[in-house]
């Protein structure tokens, strides 16, 4: 077809029409969001009649059609391959390892209370949508997108997985424990800082024993990649025989933060109900079309190509927005300090790199830049001249310190998409240190992570990171659609982990705004226990599954005994490693040239 006509709008789907059908677990967040870029929910009264789709329970479809683009339409199951007995939440975080990392700080698997593997989907499923139309834009041709909650789930893990499949062993301990802390006074709470200064100077104000200050940092520290902290009980021992107050006058003497246990009432009440994003067109302008850079027309596969996206990005959220933008066809440039990137040699490697830095950053290309020096920054400045994206998560103010924010940048490219993601987006005052277990934290999502019979607790998955990262992803192919159907003009681009906590927390805000309990029920998704293993019922089949008595069944036995009583479950995968060999995502694990374990892309283009 030919490209869409450019149009006046000012959110990217403006004209098109939006249909879905489905299980509303599937097409919920992808319908809000396509809502929010300016779909419209209803048939195109001026487009030809579809045959009818086969009726598939376990399917949603979602079509965007209208304003001058052929039919763009999205497949979602719950799982790949169909057979495989993923029919629902629990059951995908059973069998992709969700449950096993989350589950971790526990020592044993824990189903996340919130939708969480449903959520990622949704918002993949928009991504291959507005790829599909972004490629239209561009002069290629529309092509149905699949995916799949097993898919988000793997890729959930994927860091995970990598370390798990690495040549050497972790650098930290796998083992029960980690935050919260609870206070004398009974506040549970937060604790962050990235400077082992200030993690001793906290404790040594608390009068924690030395050996134990000493002792807790590398937990502490690998958190993020081990999802599991197991620091000395001393630790926990001196938080209880302070108060609050003496707590936070510790941190703020220290440089460390702290930051009590929202609930998710707490949550409701100030919620401001901004979208996940903000998209903010900088005014008329051509884009650049580089000398340099030959042009490559976008293909069903690479919706992308031809388009270059430098980043900038530090730990996990802006690198897996990046990431998936390379997935979908973009020439992926990644800017790093004087000597690479530190975080290529955090351990377990694999061929001497490291296996997590891989499952972010594989395929990209590296260009060293010290932005600390004015020469090196000019040379930024000329590469984002020929670039369509700039993203980057540096902390809030630094760009523009180094004369590298949106405006510097677009007086030198008007048609770059500029993209920051962020913690907090500007909107919670007095807010702490902007990464996901401070973000949980604040946001109530400790509390809906885990039922009722369970005191709040942020998990230790990096849940907020990688959610963050799949926003700051779509917001940017948001924005380059726009760029498209505006005839050229930039779009700055913001997203957070903040805009991440509420799509998490998204229902049980509801509850809570209905004056309901927004907490799931005692024992909900608890795994239950087999004579070697672990398996998950269905959440419909749960409570009746609850029932019987396994614990002396093998994982098989125990399977077949809930499918003669008419019960769906699946065994839970409680070590990563079996990912590799599992029936029921066959062929799904691959092993990239460094030889780390690799997930599938998220998404087919058919």
């Amino acid at each position: 077809m030919a490209s869409p006509a450019v149009t006046r709008t000012v959110r990217p789907l403006e004209g098109l029409h939006l249909t879905a059908s489905g299980p509303p677990e599937l097409t919920g967040p992808a319908l809000e969001h396509l809502g929010l870029l300016g779909a419209v929910v209803g048939a195109d009264p001026g487009a030809r009649p579809e045959p009818p789709e086969p009726r598939d329970r376990a399917a949603a479809r979602i079509a965007l059609s209208g304003a001058d683009f052929d039919r763009q339409d999205a497949l979602v199951r719950w799982s790949a391959h169909p057979s495989s007995g993923m029919t629902d939440e629990a059951t995908v975080q059973a069998a992709t390892g969700v449950m096993a990392v989350h589950g971790r700080r526990d020592g044993a698997p824990r189903g996340l209370a919130v939708d969480y593997a449903a959520t990622a989907t949704g918002v993949l499923a928009a991504q291959g949508l507005l790829a599909g139309l972004l490629a239209q834009a561009r002069g290629g041709r529309a092509a149905r997108v699949t995916t799949s909650a097993d898919r988000a789930g793997l890729l959930a893990v994927s860091q995970y997985l990598a370390a798990a499949g690495a040549d050497e062993g972790e650098a930290a301990e796998l083992a029960p424990g980690g935050p919260p802390f609870t206070s004398a006074d009974g506040v549970l709470f937060e604790l962050e800082t990235l400077d082992p200064g200030a993690w001793a100077a906290f404790w040594r104000a608390l009068e924690a024993p030395s050996g134990a200050v000493r002792a807790g940092w590398r937990p502490f520290q690998f958190r993020y990649a081990t999802a599991c902290a197991p620091f000395p009980a001393a630790l926990h021992t001196t938080a209880r025989a302070h108060t609050w107050w003496r707590i936070e006058a510790a941190a703020s003497s220290s440089g460390a933060e702290v930051c009590r246990l929202r609930t998710l009432d707490e949550r409701a009440a100030e919620h401001d109900g901004a979208a996940p994003w903000s998209l903010t067109p900088y005014g008329p302008g051509p884009r650049p079309r580089p000398a340099h850079r030959a042009p490559a027309a976008p293909s069903p596969a690479r919706p992308l190509a031809g388009l270059t996206v430098l980043e900038a990005g530090r730990r996990i959220q802006a690198p897996l927005a990046a990431h998936l933008l390379g997935l979908l066809g973009a020439d992926v440039v990644r800017i790093e300090p004087p000597g690479g990137d530190p975080l290529r040699g955090m351990p377990p490697a694999c061929s001497g790199t490291s296996a997590r830095w891989l499952a972010l950053n594989r395929g990209k290309r590296a260009v060293e830049v010290d932005i600390k020096s004015a020469a090196d920054r000019r040379r930024l400045r000329e590469m984002a001249a020929g670039a369509d994206v700039f993203l980057h998560n540096w902390a809030p103010g630094k760009a523009a310190v180094l004369g590298l924010d949106s405006a510097h940048l677009a007086a030198v490219n008007p048609g770059l998409v500029y993209a920051y993601t962020g913690g907090w987006a500007g909107r919670i005052p007095d807010a702490p240190m902007g990464t996901d277990f401070m973000v949980q934290a604040r946001t109530g999502v400790g509390e809906a992570a885990r039922p009722r019979d369970e005191a709040p607790a942020p998990s230790l998955m990096t849940l907020l990171d990688v959610l963050g990262g799949l926003l700051g992803a779509e917001a940017v192919l948001a924005g380059l659609l726009l760029r498209e159907r505006t005839g050229g003009a930039g779009v700055r681009v913001d997203s957070s982990l903040l805009a991440a906590a509420d799509a998490l927390t998204a229902p049980a805000l509801r509850r809570a705004r209905r004056g309901e309990d927004p907490r799931r029920p005692a024992g909900f998704r608890r795994p239950l226990r087999t004579a070697d293993g672990w398996i998950a019922p269905t959440d419909t089949c749960a409570p009746a599954a609850a029932a019987y008595d396994l614990s002396e069944l093998p994982t098989t036995a125990a399977l077949a005994q809930l499918r003669a009583h008419g019960l769906s479950a699946t065994s839970v995968t409680a070590d990563l490693a079996d990912l590799h060999h599992d029936p029921r995502l066959p062929g799904s694990i691959s092993r990239d040239a460094h030889g780390a374990p690799a997930v599938p892309d998220p998404w087919s283009f058919l």
